[in-house]
């Protein structure tokens, strides 16, 4: 290994530190803010995101809850720092999750005669309502075929309101 290589590893951080210093941004937390909420130092969340100190399990997940993570953002946040996911993730049709189906179904229907969709993190369509079908009227059939991702079909030229007679078309 030549002295430039050596140099150019020992500058990249890890993996978890890169992450942890790019929530952090994008939270807009000062590492002493971040220190207090997670009940440490500013010095060590500055080692860590050096890539000088590796953190344990406990203040990962310390640090993601700190940051206000959703539970599958926490999952990666760990995998990033090399542990195992701690918060279990389970399909929404899973029988665990049979009340919250019956909930969202609920909430869907209360919402008619207005349209209502539940969306996935990526914008991928989970469930919607009966009225759902007014927005995609005229939408390009492409865009309407599973899995549909309801940002795609909502901001692509030929998706929802298309073909509605409500939008002039010149």
């Amino acid at each position: 290994m030549t002295i430039s290589t050596a140099a150019a590893s020992v500058s990249e951080p890890p993996p978890f530190a890169r992450e942890l210093l790019r929530w952090r941004t994008a939270r807009r937390v000062s590492q002493l803010e971040l220190a207090s909420r997670a009940g440490t130092t500013q010095r060590y969340v500055s080692f860590i995101e050096r890539g000088r100190s590796v953190p344990g399990r406990e203040i990962v997940i310390r640090l993601a809850e700190s940051l206000g993570l959703t539970l599958r953002e926490r999952n990666s946040l760990l995998l990033a720092a090399g542990y195992a996911p701690a918060f279990a993730e389970s399909p929404l049709d899973a029988v665990a999750l049979k009340p919250v189906r019956e909930a969202l179904d609920s909430i869907l229907e209360g919402h008619l005669p207005y349209p209502a969709v539940v969306a996935g993190p990526r914008g991928e369509l989970v469930a919607a309502n009966e009225a759902f079908d007014v927005l995609t009227e005229g939408a390009d059939p492409a865009l309407l075929a599973p899995p549909v991702n309801v940002l795609r079909l909502a901001l692509h030229p030929r998706g929802m309101g298309w073909g509605s007679p409500l939008l002039e078309r010149s």
